[in-house]
């Protein structure tokens, strides 16, 4: 029996121990599952970390892209705006041109009343364009020519030695609109 008692020992310490090493084996797996586990949410938070910056820096460029347009557009706008009334003063500056010769005209027939009539007539369109922004350039005989602000339709000979290289006459008045010569005054130099 002592036999048998010790194959019954050995075989209880071998159950034993292959236990042990199942149990050893079994804790291991579970410990690299947890590990996996927490990896695993380390990387997904980490994931989602990356996945939110990405988001963020797509979303600044567009709102930064949204700004850039809305700039972009309203100074168009202000632009249009602008190119608008250029063109429709231009269009009148001829009218006007008129109407500076048509009271020179006038003023030299001597009738008052006509005078008076046309006067406020004048008056109103001038004081409307100006308040549009149209702005005369005032230009006159005896100033210094200059070829950025002035066009020179023709040269004659100086009627005096200090009228040189200077205007002689404005034959076409010139127009700013705002900062932006819309019309240069056409002018006659001295030689």
């Amino acid at each position: 029996m002592d036999k048998h008692k010790d194959t019954n020992n050995s075989e209880d310490n071998n159950k034993d121990s292959v236990k042990d090493q199942i149990e050893e084996l079994l804790d291991d797996a579970i410990e690299e599952v947890e590990a996996g586990a927490d990896e695993e949410q380390l990387s997904e938070n980490d994931q989602l970390k990356a996945d939110l910056e990405k988001e963020k820096d797509k979303f600044l460029r567009l709102f930064a892209e949204f700004e850039n347009f809305k700039r972009r557009t309203s100074k168009e706008r202000i632009e249009l705006f602008k190119t608008a009334n250029q063109e429709v003063m231009s269009a009148m500056l001829p009218v006007l041109d008129d109407f500076d010769r048509a009271m020179n005209e006038i003023k030299k027939a001597k009738d008052k009343n006509l005078l008076k009539g046309v006067e406020l007539i004048y008056n109103k369109f001038n004081e409307t364009l100006l308040n549009k922004g149209l702005e005369p350039m005032n230009v006159k005989q005896g100033d210094v020519f200059d070829a950025d602000m002035h066009e020179a339709i023709t040269q004659i000979p100086a009627p005096s030695d200090k009228l040189k290289g200077k205007i002689v006459d404005v034959v076409e008045r010139g127009y700013m609109l705002g900062e932006k010569i819309i019309r240069y005054p056409k002018v006659v130099t001295g030689k």
